[in-house]
């Protein structure tokens, strides 16, 4: 074996990770050596324990096997850092705090000691922010909207609305947005034969009916344009017209998730439609909007923006 070999392997599993499936032919042109040289060092996969089934066809190919029991996770630098970067950052803002915190331990126990240490490195310099009003959402049901999601398998469950009114549903799922730390579905209601859109915490006895659809069009560009509409049209307790002193564009970028109203665009700036039904987190949303011209909004919002900014002034003395 020479000295280049433990590298090469290593890019060659990456590869076969990456994708379902390559030919030897692909193989041998990303690594810059012959077709031998591919099936040789994929005897020497093999011989590791790592499952690489060789498939038929016109130039042949191969394919690292699921559902077995493989060797000790192998992630390159990169994507050592993203995994970590992600299970501190983003699980912890979406209510999975502890189940991201194991996870996290885990990856520590199966990666290389130079790649342990970088993603140690990562843990202790990152201070998550608390979610706050992000409800905890159980993996599983994630787990297993994700992959009906993906298998464009019909869902069955049972949904509690926001009043606290059971049902039962069966929909076609369609894709997963994340708003304010919630995770929301957006899927075609099978009973109510119309888009729905769905909080995970709220639902429970989550299931794959075996049954797989033909996925449909959104009335909209993707999943999150669909759940900001619905958000601007759902009826809410407060509503807010806010002018502010930047455009569109930055606007966006400042808020969390879809913005939940309209923009309008005006000579000087624009003008956000706000609706919800936590005072709070529409306090925090104006904030975020920074250089606020003006605030029109009902009297029981009006009065819940004082009280915040009663308390807020309170505490800084």
């Amino acid at each position: 074996m020479t000295a280049e070999t433990p590298g090469r392997l290593l890019r060659l599993l990456s590869l076969l990770q990456a994708r379902r499936e390559w030919s030897g032919i692909e193989l041998a042109e990303r690594l810059g050596v012959t077709g031998r040289t591919v099936r040789r060092d994929v005897g020497r996969l093999r011989e590791l324990g790592y499952p690489v089934e060789g498939t038929t066809g016109t130039a042949g190919g191969y394919r690292l096997a699921s559902g077995r029991d493989l060797p000790p996770l192998l992630l390159d630098d990169e994507e050592a850092v993203a995994v970590a970067a992600g299970l501190l950052t983003a699980a912890t803002a979406r209510g999975m705090e502890e189940t991201a915190a194991r996870a996290l331990a885990k990856l520590g126990q199966v990666l290389p000691v130079r790649l342990r240490s970088r993603v140690a490195a990562l843990g202790e310099a990152t201070v998550p922010v608390a979610g706050g009003a992000a409800p905890r959402v159980d993996p599983a049901v994630l787990a297993v909207v994700g992959a009906a999601h993906r298998d464009h398998e019909v869902l069955t469950f049972a949904y509690a609305d926001r009043a606290g009114r059971a049902s039962r549903r069966r929909v076609e799922p369609h894709g997963l947005v994340t708003v304010s730390g919630r995770w929301v579905m957006v899927a075609w209601d099978t009973g109510r034969e119309d888009w729905r859109t769905f909080r995970l915490e709220r639902m429970s006895e989550v299931a794959g009916a075996r049954h797989r659809f033909t996925p449909r069009a959104l009335p909209d560009a993707d999943a999150a344009a669909y759940l900001a509409r619905t958000l601007a049209a759902a009826p809410y307790r407060y509503r807010a017209r806010v002018e502010v002193g930047v455009g569109i564009d930055e606007v966006r970028a400042r808020l969390p998730g879809p913005v939940p109203g309209e923009l309008e665009e005006t000579g000087g700036g624009c003008v956000v439609h706000l609706r919800g039904d936590d005072g709070d987190l529409l306090a925090s949303h104006i904030a975020a909007l920074g250089e606020v011209v003006r605030v029109e909004a009902d009297a029981g919002l009006r009065a819940h923006l004082r009280s915040v900014a009663d308390r807020l002034r309170d505490a800084a003395g």
